[in-house]
């Protein structure tokens, strides 16, 4: 019966497909190019070789430079300026001869006369705050780049250099050769900016009413560029946004402040018993066992009488840290301090959090516990936390990221009341910040040409980690929330970006600096689509897997995207080219519908399709061997065998044609489905995604199918499925948890309903505000 069938559909076919041929014979010469979303990323790709394997692991003969500090800083607090004295020791671990290195300078960013302003379009404001007006028209610009005063190697003997504006070329005595080292020093000062009325990442704010600073200082001495073989020397200057690219090493670094002030920095405290009181030391001891609740080292009363100290005296802190790849501290007299321990694997991580009066309640209350909570999840979902400590620092306006150190913002007011949204945003970024100490200050992305790789990567577990210190911290949680509620992960929150006006949208594989959008596109979109690589396309299981291979294969390296991007479909045998090519590479946006649903009956009279067959080729109805029909509900077919009293479901007799038609082995196994579907899905958008959907049947029973993104592999635009069903089909679903960010659900329903997509409710909220 099957093969009668299908002989006689063939020859349908092969007729038309002939007629079809003659007459698209000349466009058929033309050919086309392979523009299929499956197709393979062969040509986006770089060829795998000895540095870089082709499964997204390091290479053979991968290789990364060394940088390592030794550093005196000194802070004149009165002044606002920093100086300081450093020796780099440069290890050349590449197989290439280098002739001289490049230094970064990104505090020249902010030098009189810096370029960054002139790239930047602006034009004359219609309304502005006298602080503004002053800003932009009156005042001159402060001076804040770097002043080199000397740069000489290990004897003493000046190197000559070069300056071009964030990058100083340092010219070599001698070549290096593989396996050379190089120690030269450079002394330096420049003048620290007021981060909050001048912006910029690290700097100092002024607190009028006591008329003390509080200290967050980064990009504070020239660092080493990344010298590597995708890149070679990685120069490409800092224009404000795009942030850095730093080789590994170690640093001892000894830091030099008014001596009543608290300092925190990156890496192990060398002196503590010369810096701490024998009140603070008890306090340490204390924290160092206490794992639920936060011990203050220094209290608010503490703090608040040091505000008025203002002391002549200075006080060296020391530290040394193995195997980082940036420097930072926060210093101040109004610092509070806090410490509590976590455990990570088998060792005790310490939880930390600095901050002034102007912080609380919220920060002594939340601080260091999400400092904590953030360090178990990305534990989980990565390695285990390498080192010792982890820093959250209040600052007013900042959320920047280095090594053990961050600073995040989230005030309350003056009477120390807080909005939620103060508070979530204090949460959600503190658990951003010191989730950066997995990406990139360990997963050692490329932050200058990849802004995506840390920023993407860590949003998206920073999403994780939201729910998981929602789940620890019920009491965090307003009345109203059951959950925490991150604005960045879930599929819904990116459909006003993706559905919106194409000429202000860059696909994700763009450098930060020329991005439109760079909140949607550095951040939001790639945490969104690893949380539906996750959830939805590959499952929690494989992916962790995958994820968590990734970041111990690129722990203390250099990835790139293609190494994230193999090792991902490397490690858990899932072909997800089309995913990268798709949400990575392109602006396409996710449109699936429901264009057409036809239900049909079976019947034993032959249907019009095989009617106009057999006349045709003249074959009579006695001629037939028996077959089955599939008769549209509706269709002339089925008002003829309604007219003729024959049921067509029962065709005409189901039990009796069973067993006439079909063999004992057939017979044992055959369900026989009562309601037949033709269901026609269509795909407006350009993104091609799994079809999730949800039928519901006249008993209110419901069933949810997946059917895998290959269906979408030999038509872009609209496909079939044939569902056989024991329940009559009362309504079907497409994407019924919003899992895909489709971003028009008006077509997602069959019988349509009459609603507006996501992306007009979007639209028409911001309209009515």
């Amino acid at each position: 019966m099957k093969k009668i069938a299908y002989y006689f559909l063939s020859a349908v076919f092969i007729t038309s497909g002939v007629f079809a041929q003659d007459q698209d014979q000349q466009e058929r010469k033309k050919g086309h190019t392979n523009t299929n979303k499956f197709k393979q990323l062969y040509d986006e790709f770089s060829t795998p070789n000895m540095y870089r394997a082709a499964s997204g692991a390091p290479g053979v003969a991968y290789y990364q430079q060394q940088a390592d500090y030794k550093m005196d800083i000194v802070l004149d607090d009165k002044n606002a300026r920093l100086s300081g004295f450093e020796t780099i020791t440069y290890t050349n671990n590449s197989p290439d001869v280098l002739k001289y290195l490049w230094v970064q300078l990104d505090q020249n960013q902010r030098a009189k006369d810096s370029k960054s302003p002139l790239i930047e379009s602006s034009g004359v404001a219609p309304v502005l705050t006298p602080s503004q007006f002053a800003k932009n028209y009156i005042k001159a610009p402060l001076e804040r780049g770097f002043n080199i005063e000397e740069v000489k190697d290990a004897n003493g003997k000046p190197l000559k250099h070069m300056i071009n504006r964030t990058m100083m070329r340092v010219e070599l005595p001698k070549a290096m050769k593989s396996g050379d080292k190089f120690s030269f020093s450079i002394k330096w000062w420049y003048n620290i900016n007021n981060h909050v009325d001048e912006g910029g990442r690290s700097g100092y704010e002024y607190f009028p009413k006591d008329g003390n600073r509080a200290y967050v200082i980064a990009q504070f001495f020239p660092r080493m560029a990344v010298y590597s073989d995708v890149e070679g020397w990685q120069n490409s200057q800092f224009w404000g946004r795009d942030e850095f690219a730093l080789p590994f090493g170690d640093y001892e670094v000894n830091i030099t402040v008014p001596a009543d002030h608290i300092l925190d920095a990156t890496g192990k405290l060398l002196n503590r018993k010369e810096v701490f009181t024998k009140t603070m030391m008890d306090r340490y001891e204390q924290a160092k066992k206490s794992y639920n609740e936060p011990v203050i080292i220094v209290n608010q009363t503490e703090a608040e009488a040091a505000e008025k100290g203002f002391s002549n005296q200075t006080k060296t802190w020391k530290f040394k840290a193995e195997n980082v790849r940036d420097y930072g501290f926060a210093t101040s007299r109004k610092f509070i301090w806090d410490m509590m321990a976590v455990k990570i694997g088998n060792k005790d991580v310490m939880a930390v959090s600095l901050y002034p009066k102007e912080g609380n309640p919220l920060w002594e209350d939340w601080s260091t516990k999400a400092v904590a909570s953030t360090l178990e999840t990305y534990s989980r979902m990565t390695f285990d936390y390498p080192y010792h400590k982890a820093i959250s620092v209040h600052a007013k306006r900042q959320g920047m990221e280095y090594p053990m150190i961050c600073w995040n913002y989230g005030r309350p007011d003056e009477d120390g009341n807080y909005s939620d949204r103060v508070k979530y945003g204090m949460m959600g970024v503190i658990i951003h910040e010191i989730g950066h100490n997995f990406f990139p200050m360990i997963v050692n992305s490329d932050e200058r040409q990849w802004t995506w790789m840390d920023e993407g990567l860590n949003t998206f577990l920073q999403y994780v980690a939201e729910q998981d210190f929602g789940e620890k911290h019920p009491k965090a949680l307003s009345p109203q929330h059951k959950n925490f509620p991150s604005d960045r992960g879930p599929a819904h929150l990116i459909v006003p970006y993706m559905g919106g006006n194409q000429d202000y949208i860059a696909p994700i594989m763009t450098k930060g600096l020329n991005t439109y959008q760079f909140g949607n596109n550095a951040y939001g979109k790639p945490a969104t689509a690893l949380n539906i690589l996750r959830e939805t396309v590959m499952g929690r299981e494989l992916f962790d897997y995958a994820f968590k291979e990734y970041s111990h294969r690129w722990m203390f390296k250099h990835p790139t995207p293609e190494d994230f991007f193999r090792t991902m479909e490397d490690a858990s045998a899932f072909d997800l080219d089309w995913f990268w090519r798709g949400w990575f590479y392109t602006t396409d946006w996710v449109d699936i519908g429901v264009k057409e649903v036809k239900k049909y009956y079976v019947s034993s009279e032959p249907n019009a399709y095989m009617k106009e067959l057999m006349e045709e080729r003249g074959i009579s109805k006695n001629q037939l061997r028996p077959l089955v029909y599939m008769v549209e509900e509706g269709s002339e077919d089925f008002k003829e065998d309604m007219k003729k009293q024959k049921p067509v479901e029962s065709a005409p007799s189901v039990k009796e044609y069973i067993m006439d038609n079909f063999t004992p082995e057939e017979q044992k196994n055959i369900k026989s489905p009562k309601y037949f579907y033709n269901i026609t899905f269509e795909k407006p958008g350009g993104l091609v995604m799994p079809i999730i959907v949800e039928y519901t049947y006249a008993d209110g029973t419901t069933k949810t199918e997946t059917y895998p993104a290959q269906i979408w592999r030999l038509n872009d635009n609209e496909v079939k499925k044939a569902i056989a069903s024991e329940k009559e089909i009362v309504s079907i679903k497409v994407d019924p948890n919003l899992e895909t960010a489709d971003v028009d659900t008006s077509n997602n329903s069959w019988p349509r309903e009459v609603t507006q997509s996501q992306f007009d409710q979007f639209k028409e909220k911001i309209d009515g505000k």
